[in-house]
């Protein structure tokens, strides 16, 4: 005899084990549906402790300085969170969006370049050494940790070997490489333009990402490459794609950096690397691939510099901040193994 199980009493069923749950179960199962609810959680906190700490710390002037330094990390952190999903790791991030930088500023200072074409090789420059990492993951077969470390140094050195180790000042460069830094006032918040391409970086790749079957593929491919293989997907050059299109976005970042920082310098943002990975992971995308959105990366970011924005303004040393900044890794990382476990 065949039993049939009508939709009824399947809910009915999934209604009766939910009840079941503990609260701390259903939280957790809550937050394996919605990754992105406990860093929204913790900004929010972030955010109230830092006012009751310094009450100019919510100013619009606070503000527009917090989100012009939020701008360049959560740009890195898109194509981060792209390899991440893959299951994978990048570690040349913030070398290959120096390297760009240093392009785009020395061609169209030193080589009388026109501003837009030296900015189009910076881009494509670091979109060839995105794809470089995914060649030497794909075709080589090498772990991206090692290869994204080896070319981490690598492109280090060509930058600082190209540029001599020197500066170039915004004076000296055409205004379409500036451009990102100029900005607008609304209700007293100063932004700027660099603030506004990355808010639309995070739209486009957001949108591919959850509604395009490329994006699909990059979930699946993160949460098992064989099966995605039988599945019928071309899982390496799904991989070759990401770090492709992260290398793009790391040049775009580079053009944010020349905005923001005023100058093209070698030896900006040393702790790029750091502060990508850090804000993909508090922002609830899992390092073991497959699952995370980029409502979270975006939040996660917005966490880093809120941190060392608000700490940095209760004049806590810098050697603390990094420390903070360790801490919420490792409890970011321990919230996604437990969430993990979640039990259907």
């Amino acid at each position: 005899m065949t039993t049939t199980t009508t939709p009824t009493s399947s809910a009915a069923a999934a209604e009766f084990a939910r009840r079941q749950q503990s609260p701390l179960q259903r939280v957790q199962h809550q937050l394996h549906g919605r990754p992105w609810l406990s860093p929204l959680f913790l900004l929010f906190v972030a955010f109230l402790a830092f006012f009751i700490a310094t009450p100019t710390f919510l100013t619009a002037n606070s503000m527009g300085i917090l989100l012009q330094q939020t701008a360049v990390v959560a740009c890195l952190a898109v194509g981060q969170t792209l390899v991440i999903l893959t299951a994978g790791i990048d570690l040349s991030v913030g070398a290959i969006m120096v390297l760009s930088m240093m392009v785009m500023a020395s061609l169209s200072r030193d080589g009388g370049m026109p501003g837009l074409l030296a900015l189009a090789i910076g881009i494509a420059l670091a979109t060839v050494a995105g794809a470089l990492n995914g060649f030497l993951v794909t075709r080589i077969n090498l772990p991206p940790f090692i290869v994204t470390l080896g070319t981490l140094s690598i492109f280090t050195a060509i930058a600082l070997l190209y540029s001599g180790g020197e500066s170039i000042q915004a004076e000296h460069l055409p205004g379409i490489l500036n451009f990102l830094g100029e900005g607008f006032s609304i209700a007293g918040l100063q932004l700027t333009w660099g603030i506004v391409a990355v808010v639309l970086i995070y739209l486009v790749v957001g949108f591919v990402l959850a509604q395009t079957a490329w994006g699909r593929y990059v979930y699946a491919v993160g949460d098992d490459p064989e099966s995605a293989r039988l599945s019928g997907v071309a899982s390496k050059r799904v991989l070759l794609a990401v770090y492709t299109l992260a290398g793009f976005i790391y040049g775009l970042a580079a053009w944010v950096l020349i905005g923001r920082a005023g100058a093209a310098t070698p030896n900006a943002v040393p702790d790029a690397n750091l502060q990508s990975i850090t804000a993909v992971v508090i922002g609830g995308t899992s390092l073991f691939g497959g699952r995370g959105r980029l409502i979270g990366t975006a939040i996660g970011a917005l966490i880093v510099q809120t941190l060392q924005f608000g700490l940095s303004q209760m004049g806590v040393d810098q050697q603390w901040r990094v420390l903070a900044t360790g801490i919420l890794v490792i409890v970011a990382v321990a919230v996604d193994q437990w969430i993990r476990k979640v039990k259907a």
